[in-house]
């Protein structure tokens, strides 16, 4: 049995649990804010997956998102500008930091989770320090009546109406991303070339693969969802809070792992990782509904955080016997 059914059957257990145990799960209007929370999960997870299936992680990925709404929302405040010049801005600054975060990777070969790590502390300070310096507090300051929010708030952060129910467009958006990301791993040199890096860099290399390229894109690719729901953030809210997102990069990867990547590279799909980021939205509003303690919320994902990671363990293993 394949990673992504065993993640399929998990996400279908967990779905019946808390429709059986919580009233107000079964609810239509619930179930939008369940697959809402899992968009802004799995928007993000979707380029974690494809970086983790690449053999490596980004801790910065969290902070990254604040970074870039704050960009865009200051530039556009400061400089007075329509707010797609600073949603343009901010593009291009998470592609810088994916950029400086695969870069730095292949010409060092340090490991990434210490040039995460630190890219993680330098954009935690920036965003907290320089938002300070420019509006004099922790937050930027609200852009809801500049030119060209309104049509950002449409394509960012809007609601489109499924018979009775308000459905947030970052769901759609977000089953749109597993769907790219899925045919590019299943039928694009790309595809071929990530899962050739993640298995073995140096046999990968060996056969021609742009090993670094790879690992530089896939990096990129950590910085364009960041900065997507960056300004899903923005034009959802109008301000962003400089302290937002700390932690986050915790959840991406978990939900990468619940949905089968393993953390040595090389295994994984975009549709596992999708699961995995509604498995733990599920949980983490299933449980409220249920009127559970949420104080257990973080002990119950660990747990289901370790079994996945010794089932993915355990297929690997298995599948590599019967080679």
């Amino acid at each position: 049995m394949t990673l992504a059914i065993r993640t399929a059957i998990r996400c279908s257990t967990v779905f019946v649990m808390f429709f059986s145990v919580a009233e107000p799960f079964r609810n239509a209007a619930s179930l939008s804010t369940v697959l809402y929370a899992s968009s802004t999960i799995g928007i993000m997870t979707v380029a974690v997956s494809l970086l983790m299936i690449g053999g490596e992680f980004d801790l910065s990925a969290g902070v990254a998102v604040t970074t870039s709404a704050l960009t865009a929302g200051m530039f556009s405040f400061q400089f007075t500008t329509n707010v797609w010049v600073g949603v343009l801005v901010a593009l291009a600054v998470s592609l810088a930091v994916g950029f400086v975060n695969g870069y730095v990777l292949v010409r060092t070969k340090l490991p990434s989770f210490l040039v995460t790590l630190a890219t993680f502390l330098m954009l935690q300070g920036l965003n907290l320090a320089i938002t300070k310096l420019v509006t004099g507090g922790v937050a930027s300051n609200s852009i809801a009546d500049m030119d060209g929010f309104e049509s950002a708030r449409a394509v960012f952060a809007s609601e489109v109406a499924v018979g009775n129910v308000s459905v947030k467009v970052t769901v759609f958006w977000w089953l749109a991303f597993v769907a790219v990301a899925t045919w590019m791993l299943l039928r694009t040199r790309v595809g071929n070339w990530i899962f050739a890096v993640g298995g073995n860099a140096d046999s990968a290399r060996a056969v021609g693969v742009p090993v670094n390229r790879t690992k530089i894109g896939l990096f990129m690719g950590v910085g364009v969802m960041a900065w997507f729901l960056g300004m899903h953030n923005l034009f959802a809210f109008d301000t962003v809070q400089s302290g937002q997102g700390v932690t986050n990069e915790l959840i991406y990867i978990a939900a990468a792992v619940v949905g089968g990547c393993l953390l040595t590279g090389g295994y994984g799909s975009a549709i596992g990782a999708a699961l995995g980021a509604l498995i733990y939205a599920m949980v983490s509003q299933g449980i409220v509904y249920a009127g559970w303690d949420s104080d257990w919320l973080y002990s119950i994902l660990g747990v289901m955080l370790l079994g996945a990671v010794l089932v993915n363990n355990w297929v690997k293993n298995r599948a590599e016997r019967l080679r």
